[in-house]
């Protein structure tokens, strides 16, 4: 079968990497892809939002499956413009992928449906919004409603700090039109922890638990980014955990889509915090995380294929989705001065020492060709993730591997992954 996969990003190259396993797939292709996911797919020139293109591009090249990765195009409706063709395309609908295109949808969903999240209000209205923080109790939470390349998040310690941040958001529209509404929740604190799952409607089946690292610079410091690191499985999400989220949250959610009269079918990504009174939810996705799916899917025994046409289909009951009894970790490799300002086009050395490594993995986020060289082409540019029996020895094998690779300003974080050694 052919499957095109749209998308440029690490999440779409561990996509890529999982869908070329298949038996099934003889051909795959990227839109737009990037230099790394170029050496497992033909990379063809259309952005993740050019729907009419992708859909025609679809249909002339008789594609049988197309695996969206990105957001902003789930969110655009790219899987109903697919639909309405006649093709088959995995990642929910645009009613449904309004769980991560909205916050103040999702957080309204919670409390209809007693989810457990943090207290919140949802605000259209900067001077409204002011307003209340002035009764606020601080540290608070400030969210921009739409997508902000997951960054549209501030935590602010101080009245004045919250003043400012919805100045930012809802003023100065610093993360533009995600800014016209926006939530303010209260602060929860605890672990977080990152729980893909497969949806099919009505079926649910979560994969094996990961964990991000956010923030820019060690001890979470620095600015929010798309993700510095990541590792699987969390050792904080025990089976009393688990037992508790599948009562209250996962099935929970998926029934209170339907009930919505939006099925949603895809992934359903939940960012949750174990507080001291129990998880809660802090936010949904509505597709595979980046770059918790660099660890999770290198973890995954089934074939890729069969799981997702399940959840298409409606038979995601009929599959046992199984993972490997191991760890793996991901230490992104950035371009120094990300999230703000970077250089890009400075060449990468070393790529090949990743050829035919049993259990190491070097995703492209942010790459491209240059004539016969691979450069830098984003602020995050590499995932480096490595397998290990414990987690402890893949952290040292992917911290060992991203010195196989190298290039000018190559950035990243040193405790990815430390906190399991508080476990």
């Amino acid at each position: 079968m052919k499957v095109l996969i749209v998308g440029s990003g690490g999440r779409e190259h561990a996509i890529a990497t999982s869908v070329a396993k298949s038996p099934r797939v003889d051909k795959i292709y990227c839109a737009p892809g990037n230099a790394g996911i170029g050496q497992l797919a033909e990379c063809v020139p259309i952005g993740a939002m050019e729907f009419d293109k992708i859909v025609t591009f679809a249909k002339e090249n008789a594609i049988d499956l197309t695996i969206v990765g990105m957001d902003d195009p789930l969110v655009g409706g790219l899987v109903d413009e697919l639909e309405k063709e006649g093709l088959r395309a995995f990642g929910p609908r645009k009613n449904a992928a309004i769980l991560e295109g909205s916050k103040a949808f999702s957080k309204d969903l919670m409390k209809k449906y007693n989810i457990p999240t943090a207290a919140y209000e949802n605000f259209d209205n900067p001077d409204e919004a002011l307003a209340y923080l002035e009764t606020a109790t601080f540290p608070i939470v400030l969210k921009a409603d739409g997508l902000a390349l997951g960054k549209g998040v501030l935590i602010c310690n101080t009245l004045e700090e919250a003043k400012e941040g919805v100045k930012s958001i809802m003023m100065d529209k610093a993360f533009g039109t995600a800014g016209n509404r926006m939530v303010i929740e209260e602060f929860m604190t605890g672990r977080e922890v990152s729980v893909l799952s497969y949806v099919d409607g009505k079926t649910i089946k979560t994969m094996t638990s990961a964990q991000d690292h956010k923030r820019a610079m060690d001890g979470d410091q620095g600015l929010n980014t798309g993700g510095m690191g990541t590792f699987s499985p969390s050792p904080f999400y025990t089976a009393e955990v688990d037992e508790f989220c599948k009562k209250y949250i996962y099935q929970a959610t998926v029934d209170a889509m339907a009930a919505e009269g939006r099925e949603f079918k895809g992934i359903i990504f939940f960012g949750l915090m174990l507080t001291p009174n129990g998880p809660r939810v802090l936010e949904y996705n509505a597709r595979f995380g980046d770059p918790e799916a660099q660890v999770v899917l290198p973890r995954m025994k089934n074939d890729i294929i069969e799981v997702l046409e399940a959840c298409i289909d409606g038979k995601l009951d009929e599959v046992d989705l199984q993972f490997e009894d191991n760890a793996a970790v991901c230490v992104v490799l950035a371009s120094d001065g990300y999230p703000v300002k970077y250089d890009k086009g400075l060449e990468i050395r070393g790529l090949e020492n990743f050829t035919d490594k049993d259990g190491y993995y070097c995703f492209h986020a942010g790459t491209k060709l240059d004539g016969d060289k691979i450069v830098t082409n984003g602020g995050r540019v590499l995932g480096v993730t490595a397998k290990g029996a414990t987690l402890q020895e893949a952290r040292a094998n992917a911290y060992a591997a991203t010195e196989w690779v190298d290039f000018d300003n190559k950035y990243m974080r040193h405790d990815i992954g430390k906190a399991i050694d508080e476990a």
